[in-house]
């Protein structure tokens, strides 16, 4: 159990991911069907994905297993399993920034590519700048006193809450090109950068295994780090597999691709 946390997040957290979370399910075919108008009709499996990530966000977020990461540390990595980096996963494959580059006019589209196309976007967007972002985040939540903070301060706890979603998105997006990207890098340093990224990953559970963040008991911060090294495992295996797979099909025999 977590002793330190002072109370439960304050209800405005949980009512306001509702309404985000709401807002998400219907605008998005909202947009889509909009779209199919003047284009070619958005394939179902792309609002499924979406669908799919948004309730397992949501999950995370909101009910029973919201609630009880307030007091339980593997209720907790549960939650940032499904927040971090399944949701992402999902989230990537509806391809909402083709979406929405779809949906607007003409000037708009093309300032949004000229920001794509920007030097803080390249930066940003650069697999290491994303790993880090996003690994480097979660060594800093969980080996400083930030995991305690989060549990005093509704305000602290809905910021670590949106970065733990965007930065495992960015990361996502940044080895996979799963949604429209302008900034391309080649596939043995994606790979190397994913290696070292989840190598990070195993290596922060073991640690947390060792020594969880104070307040925590040992044998719940145990589990939490059991769930958080298998239970991401299964996530990894799934990223591994997407990216092997889109490497095959950029450089299989016959197949004429533009070097990236």
């Amino acid at each position: 159990m977590i002793h330190h946390y002072l109370g439960p997040v304050e209800p405005w957290f949980q009512l306001v991911s509702a309404l985000l979370l709401a807002w998400a399910m219907m605008f998005y075919p909202m947009l889509s069907i909009w779209t199919n108008e003047r284009y070619k009709k958005w394939p179902m499996h792309r609002y499924v994905y979406w669908f799919a990530g948004v309730i397992v966000a949501g999950a995370s977020l909101v009910g029973p297993l919201a609630n009880a990461a307030h007091t339980s540390f593997s209720a907790h990595m549960t939650g940032h399993l499904l927040l971090g980096m399944l949701a992402p996963l999902l989230l990537l494959h509806g391809k909402p920034l083709a979406l929405v580059m779809r949906a607007l006019p003409t000037n708009a589209a093309r300032r949004l590519i000229r920001l794509l196309n920007s030097r803080f976007i390249s930066f940003a967007s650069h697999p290491v700048s994303t790993a880090l972002l996003n690994f480097g985040g979660l060594f800093m939540l969980y080996r400083t006193d930030l995991f305690i903070w989060m549990h005093q301060s509704t305000w602290i706890y809905a910021l670590v809450h949106i970065h733990v979603v965007f930065a495992g998105y960015l990361f996502t997006w940044s080895i996979l090109y799963g949604d429209l990207t302008i900034h391309r890098h080649s596939f043995r340093m994606r790979a190397a950068v994913l290696i070292v990224a989840l190598a990070s990953h195993k290596v922060l559970a073991k640690l947390l295994y060792a020594m969880p963040p104070a307040g925590v008991t040992t044998s719940d911060g145990e589990m939490g780090a059991l769930i958080m090294y298998y239970g991401g495992d299964v996530i990894d295996l799934a990223l591994i597999i997407l990216f092997c797979y889109s490497w095959y099909k950029a450089t299989a025999p016959g197949r004429i691709t533009r070097a990236v």
